[in-house]
């Protein structure tokens, strides 16, 4: 008996032929032909149980047998924004590991001492629909392009917010724990700065706009560590009720 095999298609429910890419691998790599089933995911919370209709070498047609909505796995929305690393397989590695443990936004910072300020959206969008269907997730997680710090300090945000920092000045408030303030079902966002930290300039804006200074423990971690420490806190105190 044959796996089950998932595909990411975008508006499964009004569709019928799977994207050009995952129709490839599912014909050319799977080896799948008409008769088989295959689970659709579109990304927005809902599993699709189809089987293949028509399978080519240009087309890959489905017919949906059930429709599956998925319930939410963690509460609150779950947003980090990280600055990315020098070495872009480190960030690469972050992306897929976080939307493996459960996430819903991930933002891509230019601050004061970046060593990166442009980077492939496509390729990490690519990174993050691979990692969905691995772990069965059934959101995606939103992606934003590279954003100036001044910027995101200038959009609102309900929820909770938190700056991880590593700069110890009695004119900057105390940082407190990341773990001992994070509130169940409450959104958050989280920001992690470059490999050689945020400016002091920008830890002091961000206070001013109302973000907590928070730690993530006594070790000194990495940017992408970091920002996998942060999004594996939130996903812990959003789940417990689950």
């Amino acid at each position: 008996m044959k796996e089950v095999r998932f595909f990411y298609v975008p508006n499964a429910a009004s569709q019928h032929e799977l994207p050009d890419e995952e129709a490839q691998h599912a014909v050319r790599v799977l080896r799948l032909t008409a008769g088989d089933e295959v689970m659709l995911m579109d990304g927005e919370g809902t599993f699709y149980r189809a089987e293949i209709t028509e399978a080519s070498k240009k087309h890959c047609c489905y017919s949906i047998t059930e429709t599956q909505p998925q319930p939410r796995q963690w509460a609150g929305h779950l947003h980090l924004a990280m600055a990315p690393t020098k070495n872009m397989d480190r960030t690469e590695w972050f992306a897929e590991k976080a939307t493996e443990i459960g996430f819903d936004e991930l933002t891509f910072l230019r601050c004061q001492f970046s060593e990166r300020t442009v980077l492939k959206e496509e390729r990490i969008d690519k990174i993050l629909v691979s990692a969905m269907k691995q772990s069965h997730k059934a959101w995606k997680p939103r992606l934003n392009g590279m954003t100036d710090f001044k910027e995101l300090m200038a959009h609102d945000f309900a929820g909770g917010k938190f700056i991880c920092h590593c700069y110890d000045q009695p004119d900057l408030h105390p940082k407190v724990l990341l773990k001992d303030v994070l509130k169940t079902g409450q959104d958050a966002l989280v920001l992690i700065g470059p490999e050689g930290d945020f400016s002091i300039d920008e830890v002091r804006q961000a206070e001013q706009c109302g973000f907590v200074p928070v730690s993530l423990g006594k070790s000194r971690l990495r940017t992408e560590t970091a920002a996998l420490v942060a999004v594996h806190l939130m996903h812990l105190a959003n789940e417990e009720q689950f």
